[in-house]
């Protein structure tokens, strides 16, 4: 998978739009990429800038990926600056997730762009309905939010962005402007195997799903015309 552009993180920190605070910073899912960028010195601490080393890895675990179980044992790295540590999450996984990030943002998709229920997509991806029911409903709490942080996101990485139209109400609007965001990064950046998934992963710091993202600090306003 390709991680979006290290070039673009300073550009959007500077806005004070960057995303990935706390313990985790997310990062491709090449671990020998991973492993050269932090040797390089070319990750920095979300907390103070300051340069992050290697410091071990985080506990091992699978996730149930698209086409089968794949093995997750995440570098951890350390802020030279500040001391901070951080968890190095590739843009493939999400926090907290037993399914990798392309299942999860799959489901979030089938769900805005077909108007599938939980039952119908559950079966489709092999997962329980329970399971799936709850992805929809986490996303559809904070779809709002999840749509106005998104519509910063594209601003900042298109000068000049087209806003998606409405796609029949919120949940499959806050869908469709992450796919706006894809698109741009792909644009902007010439990277055509940027996914809507790692998109998703990349802004959010993995915290898609996650309580408390993405929080009251965000700025709400309309992403789409109405």
């Amino acid at each position: 998978m390709t991680a979006l552009p290290l070039s673009l993180w300073p550009e959007l920190r500077e806005g004070r739009l960057f995303a990935l605070g706390g313990a985790v910073v997310t990062v491709e899912a090449d671990l020998d990429g991973v492993e050269r960028r932090l040797a390089a010195g070319e990750l920095w601490c979300p907390s103070c800038s300051g340069v992050l080393a290697g410091w071990g890895r985080a506990r091992s675990r699978r996730v149930r990926g698209p086409d089968g179980p794949v093995g997750l044992c995440p570098r951890r790295s350390r802020c030279t600056g500040c001391g901070v540590t951080h968890v190095l999450l590739p843009v493939s996984a999400l926090l907290r997730r037993a399914d990798a990030a392309a299942v999860i943002v799959s489901a979030l998709a089938a769900k805005a762009r077909c108007g599938f229920g939980f039952r119908r997509i559950a079966a489709d991806l092999g997962r329980p309905g329970e399971t799936v029911r709850g992805w929809l409903r986490r996303f559809a709490e904070r779809a709002e939010a999840v749509r106005s942080m998104f519509t910063v996101w594209l601003r900042a990485v298109d000068p000049d962005p087209v806003m998606p139209d409405p796609a029949g109400g919120v949940f499959a609007d806050a869908v469709t402007v992450i796919a706006a965001v894809t698109t741009a990064v792909s644009v902007r950046f010439g990277l055509p195997t940027v996914s809507l998934a790692e998109t998703a992963v990349a802004v959010s710091g993995g915290r898609l799903l996650a309580p408390g993202w993405p929080g009251s600090a965000v700025q709400h306003e309309p992403t789409l015309p109405r």
